[in-house]
């Protein structure tokens, strides 16, 4: 009754959403996107709509520019939080056919049209916070931005201070702080700031004031933000006593005219700078003066909200261009017979993009679900306006660009590199990073010598104008001795002044630091197991019995007892099942059952092996238990027969190891070893974790296992099924992309990068790290990457999409079918007793015999499950002696009567 009640409603709900969208019949212009060489996407918006309709139309036309595109724009406005009505919208536009929706602004508006999309399998991009993963969402996640308050906080040195959040979609922040600060972290008093919701802080913003802390954490959104701000200064919390980082990005766009001059310390983030040449371009756009000058507290009117939209569009148009996505026409009440075939090859291939031109908030990358890839400016309001102060990024986290005042002592140095001469180690042959070049000829210097290091020094000479020399310096990287102050391999050469810089797979550690410098990292990795690629088990001896749990196999056991039992106590009772084994005689002296134990087992067993038997039901009760039965072994083989199919055609592979636990315990007799010197092996050397240790007692023990470099290591884990090699993880990536037997094995063990080594304060170590972060901002770092590791040398091994598993089906897969059988049968049981009861009593009325005696004696026939033989007129029975009696009885009345 209720789920006709739930089914009416929803009809009736439909029904008044079609009749509404009737009503917007030239609503956006929809006929204009029939043409089939556009790709029409979708913008909801529910607030600044003038202002998105423009982002977005110039997002599209940036798109179609520079990626070669054909994007139109399909907009609507809707009422903030309104979703019914938002529904209604979005159901229009995708019976028109769009590859893509964005907006709106409203979450609550957003997760409903984001349950639609993803049922369409259409894209659904958003850009406010959210700790969820679902859509296509490229706002910082609020795990990192707990990391850049972090950073800011530590940076700061606060010991105590006041988190004041908006609502509970907060929280997440103030937990990721309180992790990484831990038990010693700085004392935190939490309050909500809009504890009323009614607009209202200032009970709150008193509190504060009263509050001995002076030291203030803000997370809240842009709509609220700005009135708290108003508020606070007039509490009277803003000014000269008291510190803010505010946790909102929107922070710049905020109008703080009116605070610029309260000499309170107002530290904010920024995820893009008005600076940029395509954030000028969109100001233009909007209408906007482009110099900076002319905003009255040097703030940008751009929200993040418009920056993120129309980054997603170049996300959106460079997906689009790699992999064609062409609209269909969907209907919102046909969701199973119109949802795309290729909708989901496209929302995967576009987390698999790494964008780094076009764009506003920076670098677009995905580490699963969540938006990588882009670095805050960390920003403080000062009396001329906004100024940038900072920059934080998960690699380096907050890195000050404070202007240091400048001291004559400094003028008269000659820091410039035009014309110098540089001599590099290298480690030759080191592959990718460096190695000599293949051809016929005889080359000599430079020339000699190619990879990625070396590109990298060719691409930082040309920034920074000096000369340079490459030397093999060997495989040994060094080591720095504290105690004897003595070190070893490149670390000598470079302390002795018998070259300037090292650049190889060379590990920034601590340890090296206290003899050199480094630059900041070109490349960040992690130590991780390299090993073969699972191989193909060998069939076990039951492997028939894969597709089905050994929980389903137990139940199948126990139904098939249950059910055959049922056979047997049915076909007792059933004065149906008792036949005449004599057809030719008419008045038989006794009668036989068919279901015997036996015959009742032969015959749940045909059923169940889709083969019958001789024997056939005649009872209603035992022709019920028939007929469930049968559906049951149909639903339970044809699903049997269809997961063996699976198991028989995808290949199980099995690996010995999965993880660096099963390292650690040598499973399956797996040994492993690293490099004897460098890094890896120091790591193991100086961990204080118990897994780790017992690894280095290993490799401590065993000095056979570890190499002289990384390629000895590779072969032994070519040719050894039982060895394992532990190498950083850049190395791994380089050689599964060209040794198709091999494979990467679990996460990285730990976080460190690649630095260029150089004389310990060296004078020009500023100008290169300012080189290399022009490389990496330009995207030059990560071409050259993907040119020496997935470009050179690759191509060997066949890229094949991995198939899925085979998995054995459950009695989640199987309970309803179970259930079925069970309420069959025990209603059939039911049916069964009640008729038997029926039938003695029936019996005993028409044989003059208690009903009690009747009940004892055909219960006592039943229960003699060693008899399937009934004799009618047994002497022993007391329907015999009541016909007797009445015989008896009858005899003197007649006598009586003759005389």
């Amino acid at each position: 009754m209720l789920f006709n009640q739930f089914k009416i409603a929803l009809l009736i709900i439909f029904l008044k959403i079609s009749a509404k969208n009737a009503q917007y019949d030239n609503f956006g212009g929809y006929k204009k996107f029939q043409n089939l060489e556009s790709v029409p996407i979708g913008l909801l918006t529910d607030q600044n709509t003038d202002q998105m309709n423009i982002v977005f139309d110039h997002a599209i036309d940036v798109a179609n520019q520079e990626v070669g595109t054909a994007l139109t724009s399909l907009k609507a406005e809707v009422n903030y939080g309104d979703a019914y009505q938002s529904y209604g919208r979005l159901c229009r536009m995708l019976e028109t056919g769009i590859a893509g929706v964005f907006g709106p602004s409203s979450r609550h508006t957003a997760v409903h049209l984001m349950s639609i999309c993803d049922a369409m399998d259409i894209p659904h991009i958003y850009s406010y916070m959210s700790e969820y993963a679902e859509g296509f969402n490229l706002h910082p996640h609020p795990a990192d931005l707990a990391k850049a308050l972090y950073s800011l906080i530590t940076e700061f040195n606060w010991t105590r201070f006041i988190f004041l959040y908006e609502s509970a979609d907060y929280l997440n922040i103030l937990n990721e702080l309180t992790t990484m600060f831990g038990m010693n972290g700085p004392v935190v008093t939490v309050l909500r700031y809009d504890m009323q919701l009614n607009g209202n802080y200032k009970q709150v913003l008193r509190r504060v004031r009263k509050s001995v802390d002076n030291r203030i954490v803000v997370v809240g959104s842009s709509e609220t933000m700005p009135e708290f701000l108003n508020q606070a200064q007039q509490v009277g919390i803003i000014n000269e006593d008291y510190k803010y980082i505010i946790g909102n990005l929107d922070f710049h766009s905020f109008d703080l005219e009116e605070y610029k001059y309260s000499e309170a310390n107002i530290t904010g983030l920024r995820l893009f700078s008005p600076e940029k040449l395509a954030v000028k371009e969109l100001l233009m756009k909007l209408g906007y003066p482009t110099d900076q000058d002319e905003f009255r507290n040097g703030s940008c009117p751009i929200t993040v909200e418009m920056a993120l939209t129309y980054d997603a569009v170049q996300l959106f148009a460079e997906t689009l261009k790699n992999l064609p996505f062409k609209p269909v026409s969907q209907n919102c009440s046909q969701r199973t017979e119109s949802v795309r075939d290729d909708g989901s090859s496209f929302k995967n291939y576009m987390r698999t993009l790494r964008l780094t031109e076009h764009l506003l908030t920076g670098p677009i990358y995905f580490e699963g679900n969540v938006r990588k890839g882009y670095h805050l400016d960390v920003i403080e309001l000062q009396p001329s306006g906004i100024v940038k102060v900072g920059t934080w990024d998960e690699q380096r986290n907050y890195r000050a660009q404070r202007l240091a005042p400048t001291t004559a002592q400094f003028d008269n140095i000659d820091n410039s590199l035009a014309n110098k001469t540089f001599i590099i180690l290298l480690s030759v042959p080191n592959k990718p990073y460096a190695q000599l070049v293949e051809t016929y000829k005889q080359l000599e210097g430079n020339s000699q010598y190619e990879g990625y290091g070396v590109d990298l020094i060719k691409e930082l000479a040309d920034k920074l104008g000096f000369n340079f020399t490459f030397v093999n310096g060997g495989n040994d990287y060094g080591s720095y001795n504290k105690t004897s102050n003595e070190s070893t391999g490149m670390l000598r050469e470079i302390m002795m002044g018998r070259a300037d810089l090292a650049i190889t797979d060379l590990t920034i550690t601590s340890e090296r630091e206290e003899a050199i410098d480094f630059t900041i990292p070109f490349m960040n990795l992690g130590i991780a197991i390299l090993y073969l690629k699972p191989q193909k088990a060998t069939p076990e001896l039951f492997t028939f019995m894969d597709p089905f749990s050994e929980e389903v196999w137990w139940f199948l056991g126990f139904s098939f007892l249950g059910v055959a039992l049922s056979f047997f106590i049915l076909g007792r009772l059933s004065p149906s099942e008792w036949d005449n084994p004599y057809p030719c005689i008419e008045e038989p002296e006794e009668l036989e059952n068919q279901f015997t134990i036996g015959n009742s087992i032969w015959f749940t067993t045909g059923a169940l092996l889709q083969q019958g038997s001789e024997i056939g039901p005649k009872a209603l009760s035992t022709r019920t238990v028939a007929s469930f039965w049968w559906f049951f072994t149909l639903i339970v083989v044809s699903s049997y027969t269809a997961n063996l199919a699976a198991f028989l055609t995808i290949e199980k592979p099995q690996s010995l190891i999965n993880s660096v636990d099963d390292l650690a315990d040598n499973k399956d007799g797996v040994v492993y070893g690293a490099k004897r010197t460098g890094s890896t092996r120091n790591f193991f050397l100086t961990s204080e974790d118990e897994r780790y240790k017992r690894m280095n007692k290993f490799m401590t023990e065993h000095p056979e296992h570890l190499t002289e470099d990384n390629q000895e290591g590779v072969n032994r884990v070519k040719t050894n099924t039982h060895y394992a090699f532990l190498m950083e993880s850049t190395s791994i990536e380089y050689n599964t992309k060209r040794e198709c037997n091999l494979k990467k094995i679990g996460d990285a063990l730990d976080e460190k990068g690649y630095g260029i080594a150089m004389r310990k304060n060296w004078p020009h170590r500023d100008k290169f790290n300012n080189a290399l972060l022009e490389l990496q901002e330009q995207g030059v770092l990560e071409k050259m990457k993907n040119k020496w590791w997935n470009e050179v040398g690759t191509g060997i091994c066949a890229t094949k999409e991995d198939a899925p598993d085979a998995t054995p089906l459950d009695m989640n897969n199987l309970e309803g079918v179970f259930f079925v059988l069970l309420v069959g049968s025990c209603c059939a049981l039911l049916y069964g007793i009640i008729s038997w009861v029926l039938f003695v009593m029936k019996k005993a009325h028409h044989y003059r015999v208690p009903l009690r005696e009747a009940l004892k004696e055909e219960f006592r026939f039943v229960i003699d499950f060693n008899n399937y033989i009934r004799v009618l007129k047994s002497s022993a029975s007391i329907y015999s002696r009541s016909r007797q009696s009445s015989v008896a009885s009858m005899a003197p009345e007649s006598q009586a009567g003759e005389s």
